[in-house]
């Protein structure tokens, strides 16, 4: 197939695609097109989104390409989304939990319980529930509490590549609101963000993270 047709096949496919489509899954199905074809067409697709005149762009998020509607269009998709059906609501004790499991990761319930000064089972039960969260095994000390981490969803909502992409705490509340539909968010009493696990936190085991449909 010439050019603009793997073109179009892509973006077919990345389109129905509810997941990231990685390269490994590209090169799987399309074994007829070498991978570093598959990668330059893909870069210069996305690059192409990027122009005034396009309304959603491709990203690169949790290792994989998926569309996403402009950040410029956002609150006029945001009104039409909610017009049709409710979004994906969180209560504040969740949002807070999320936020700091997000900086502080992987990070145990009472670790959470002491920078927020109350029980999190209630929301880390929700964030569980709703995927944005999963378990990352069990910390090193007394008791062996287990640890928290975010989720290949938690990526996918917030349109990030990987936790090192994580904005400000200012930003992520804006975020937060955006992709969650949520109303004011006050800051979590987090320090400066540390995305990098500390060492004494190092997870026993890493157990295989559930998929979402």
């Amino acid at each position: 197939m010439d050019r603009n047709e793997l073109k179009a096949l892509l973006e077919a496919i990345i389109y129905v695609s509810e997941e990231p489509v990685t390269l490994d899954a590209l090169a799987k199905a399309l074994k007829e097109v070498p991978r570093e074809e598959l990668r330059a067409v893909l870069k210069e697709m996305a690059e192409a989104t990027h122009a005034p005149d396009r309304g959603v762009e491709i990203r690169v998020v949790a290792g994989g390409y998926r569309m996403y509607t402009k950040a410029e269009h956002h609150e006029a998709v945001r009104r039409f989304v909610r017009s049709q059906k409710p979004p994906l609501r969180l209560s504040m004790p969740a949002l807070e939990t999320l936020a700091v499991i997000a900086y502080k990761q992987p990070v145990t319930g009472p670790e959470i319980e002491s920078i927020r000064g109350v029980d999190p089972s209630s929301a880390l039960a929700t964030l569980l529930d709703k995927g944005l969260v999963v378990t990352a095994g069990r910390k090193h000390c007394v008791g062996r509490p287990i640890l928290y981490r975010t989720s290949k969803e938690f990526l996918i909502r917030f349109g990030l590549g990987d936790v090192g992409e994580l904005p400000t705490l200012k930003e992520f509340e804006e975020l937060a609101r955006a992709a969650l539909g949520e109303g004011e968010m006050p800051p979590p009493a987090l320090e400066e963000p540390a995305t990098e696990p500390p060492a004494e936190a190092v997870a026993e085991e890493n157990p295989a993270e559930p998929e979402h449909a």
